[in-house]
């Protein structure tokens, strides 16, 4: 998925996002966001770094150092004590935006799981009550 230079891009500190695209990142980056920040120069000439996300519409930057983004992860409840999104309320969002096309990408080798029964190594601690 290239990034077209015709949308407008966006930079914007997490918290002040609406949280349709707070969701929507979440279910992008379920094992957090520290992983996948870039850094650039803004406008005053200082290195920041950020969270890339892509809408049809916009080219989001969300503005976070690796600190804050951790910080994010473990103050938000849908998170686990793991920093993976909650496999239920992850259900939620894919349904909620199940047909949004940039969404869920990067999950689609999950999908080629025979069905035995047997879940995936990263839903082996999911069955914490809390």
């Amino acid at each position: 998925m290239g990034m077209s230079t015709n949308k407008p891009r966006v930079i914007k500190d997490f918290e002040k996002l609406d949280d349709a695209i707070q969701e929507q990142i979440k279910l992008t980056y379920p094992r957090g966001f520290s992983k996948h920040l870039i850094q650039f120069t803004n406008r005053e000439g200082s290195k920041v770094s950020a969270l890339p996300f892509e809408t049809d519409e916009k080219y989001y930057l969300v503005r976070m150092t690796v600190t804050e983004a951790r910080k994010i992860i473990l103050r938000d409840e849908d998170y686990d004590e793991d920093g993976k999104l909650r496999t239920e309320i992850r259900e939620d969002y894919e349904d909620k935006y199940a047909d949004l096309d940039y969404i869920g990408d990067d999950d689609e080798e999950a999908l080629e799981i025979p069905d035995t029964g047997v879940a995936p190594d990263e839903f082996e601690d999911d069955d914490m009550d809390d």
